[in-house]
């Protein structure tokens, strides 16, 4: 094979232009993520001193990645917009892993050490494979106050398949607009009898003991707080639905595989009451723990730090 002897050198400016690029967005978003740009750093690195495997091993890293993109596509659904994005981030990869290759080849050529083959496919493992189990959300809205606050970034348990119980959290695809992903808890369960009455939850005739719930407004909502009611406010067609179909006896009736769900913050949240039931289709997993939380510019003042340092890792 005959290759440039330039590649090397284009390479290794890559790699520190990469390490560069993540540590900015690091420092501006999740910093969680800053040891990332270790990875083309140690590339560009090895490169450098003339080891074949760490323009190899980032070849490999960047066509590990590749692996995610049909998992992505599956599971969940995607505007033309995002799938455009998808597919020139796939070839910018391609690009990268091919150029990388072609580094390696040349330094190989010139009888350069190999280096180390095992740690980069460590490492490619060790940041991969986990996503295939877990997927990280950022929660934009209120709704899941303050259990859940805006700008919680949050990792959630995808594999193996989650199979919602009452009273614990779940994501899932929004059924009104099925590009979104909501966050809220369990309440309902398939053959659940629910109410709603003054803001106090009844379930099965019984009312449930709701430390995680809060009211943060003073003014009453004849619909919002006393369920099934007479609409206040136009509902989607599926929570029209829920309410001509599935209420009996002045209580809501959760059918087969679907799940009543509700924010923890009652009164700011868009949820199974406007919009009825999520089928269990469309669960994506469990939350596990917030890695990263950061408050919004509105949220924190020049005495304040726009990271929540207390709240990173904090189980949910």
């Amino acid at each position: 094979m005959n290759v440039s002897p330039k590649l090397p050198r284009i390479a290794a400016i890559v790699a520190f232009v990469m390490a560069g690029l993540v540590a900015l967005e690091a420092l501006a978003g999740p910093i969680i993520v800053l040891p990332l740009a270790l990875i083309p750093l140690c590339a560009g690195l090895g490169i450098q001193r003339k080891r074949a495997w760490s323009a190899y091993g980032y070849a490999v890293f960047t066509l590990a990645q590749l692996a995610l993109v049909p998992l992505i596509l599956f599971r969940q659904g995607h505007s033309n917009a995002s799938l455009a994005s998808l597919a020139a981030s796939t070839a910018f990869s391609l690009l990268i892993a091919a150029l990388f290759l072609c580094a390696g080849a040349a330094l190989a050529e010139t009888g350069a050490p190999r280096g180390v083959a095992w740690s980069w496919i460590a490492v490619s493992a060790v940041c991969i494979l986990p996503l295939f189990f877990v997927d990280p959300f950022v929660v934009p809205t209120a709704a899941m106050e303050n259990t859940i606050l805006v700008g919680d970034h949050i990792i959630v348990q995808t594999l193996p398949r989650f199979s919602p119980a009452r009273d614990e959290m779940a994501a899932f695809i929004y059924p009104v607009d099925r590009k979104q992903t909501f966050v809220k808890r369990i309440v309902g369960i398939p053959g659940d009898r629910i109410r709603l009455s003054g803001k106090v939850l009844y379930r099965n005739g019984a009312q449930v003991d709701e430390a995680y719930a809060v009211h943060k407004t003073e003014y009453p909502d004849s619909y919002r707080d006393n369920l099934p009611d007479d609409p206040n406010t136009p509902l989607v067609p599926q929570g029209q639905d829920m309410l001509a179909n599935h209420v009996v006896n002045g209580e809501v009736v959760v059918p087969p595989d679907r799940y009543f769900v509700m924010g923890d913050n009652r009164d700011q949240s868009l949820d199974s009451r406007y919009w009825g039931f999520v089928s269990a289709d469309d669960s994506i997993g469990k939350p596990l723990f917030i890695y990263y939380s950061a408050r919004t510019a509105e949220q924190f003042t020049a005495w304040q730090r726009n990271v929540r340092w207390n709240r990173m890792f904090r189980p949910l």
